[in-house]
């Protein structure tokens, strides 16, 4: 019985790890190369973790909440959390409809107890940009309304078609909020409509914001810098697994096309995207895309006819969205026991430094971990499968 009393270790003894000896210093004494490695593995890890031949939300409604009370203020974030949250999510904004072109966004802040809507959803990411980099001169002030900035989400979210995709996403950075009712209420109801809220929090975890993300399968954490807050906000890049909710049906697609007529000058006009608009953007022009069923103009795609709501896209808008539904297969790692001199993609020697490589399950050829992340992160195809015919027509016809 002694004994055994003193093999017994308290809970905070338990499972304890000298993480810092993860990070070691170069040659030079640096400690970028290490602190970079473990962001690729743990990106890495996250690929891994992707299930193929899953229903995808394709056509994705995405709004953003963020925070804009007093706590954003603070300089633990440089300069301000505010000023890199927007810089941020800039690069976010044009990341996110590069991979999702037929996906819509809006933008809502949460200040002085209430909730205003800066952006609807749309699918213009310049629109979105303009009007986070506005965000800038905009006084911080009062606590945030969770509640208020989700039901304000809700109601919009709830008018969209059975197929469509809706879900939010909020950047907090107080620990408390102020809300005029029962949140667990809204929450429920978030989860009955099929919305699916994530949450990143700059400061620390809040019960509620975990609460809010469980219950409706999103994904909750907490920064641990500026480098972790983009690697959080760019996971929310890739389309998430369809809800229960979400239908599948046939969607009508217009193909916009250039009017001209031999002979004669195409004319000035106005594009319907620009009509009431005040910005310097809105001037007579002769170029554009015309939508097949009205006629109606427009100079940039895609987007959703304002004369007969036809969706107007094109061809290359859907083959990037492609690849979601059809991702290039996970390699294998395996220990790196001189199988090969080079990676196959960018020609680097291996030396004694690379203990694992990845090898493609189709093809077999060996990849390095900057080749392995950017084939799947970016390329989306392997390149030992599309130099090898066969090996390419094998690897799609297990993915369809």
């Amino acid at each position: 019985m002694v004994d055994e009393e003193e093999q017994k270790e308290y809970r905070w003894e338990t499972g304890y790890e000298k993480t810092w000896e993860a990070i070691k210093e170069d040659d030079d004494g640096f400690l970028e190369a290490s602190v970079a490695d473990i962001i690729q593995r743990a990106k890495r890890k996250r690929q891994a973790q992707k299930q193929g031949n899953s229903k995808l939300g394709m056509m994705r409604h995405l709004y953003v909440i963020l925070d804009c009370s007093d706590s954003m203020s603070s300089q633990d974030l440089k300069p301000t959390r505010l000023l890199c949250t927007v810089k941020i999510m800039e690069n976010f904004i044009e990341e996110f409809f590069d991979q999702n072109p037929i996906s819509q966004m809006g933008i809502i802040i949460m200040h002085n107890k209430r909730a205003e809507k800066i952006s609807d959803l749309a699918g213009n990411a310049r629109k979105h940009i303009k009007a986070i980099n506005n965000l800038k001169q905009t006084s911080l002030i009062g606590e945030p309304s969770l509640q208020n900035s989700l039901e304000m989400a809700l109601r919009a979210l709830k008018l969209l078609p059975s197929h469509a995709s809706r879900e939010i996403l909020v950047v907090m950075g107080s620990l408390t909020t102020c809300d005029p009712g029962d949140i667990n209420t809204t929450i429920l109801n978030l989860k009955s409509e099929g919305v699916r809220c994530s949450v990143i929090g700059l400061a620390a975890e809040v019960h509620v914001c975990r609460r809010l993300a469980n219950e409706t399968g999103g994904l909750y954490n907490v920064i641990l810098d500026d480098c972790h807050f983009k690697d959080l906000l760019y996971q929310q890049v890739d389309p998430p697994p369809a809800a229960l909710t979400l239908e599948s049906n046939l969607i009508k697609m217009g193909f916009p096309h250039q009017m001209s007529v031999e002979g004669t000058e195409e004319p000035l006009t106005m594009c319907m995207c620009h009509v009431d608009s005040t910005d310097e953007g809105s001037k007579l022009n002769t170029g554009g895309y015309y939508c097949p069923q009205c006629y109606s103009k427009y100079c940039e795609l895609p987007v959703e006819c304002r004369a007969c709501g036809l969706t107007l896209v094109s061809a290359p808008h859907l083959a990037r969205s492609y690849h979601h539904l059809f991702p290039a297969a996970n390699y294998d790692e395996i220990t790196y026991e001189n199988q090969t001199v080079i990676c196959f993609a960018c020609q680097k020697n291996f030396s004694e430094t690379d203990k694992q490589v990845y090898r493609c399950p189709n093809c077999t050829k060996i990849f390095c971990i900057n080749c392995d992340i950017f084939v799947h992160d970016i390329l989306h195809t392997c390149p030992g499968c599309a130099t090898n015919l066969s090996t390419f027509q094998i690897a799609h016809n297990t993915t369809q």
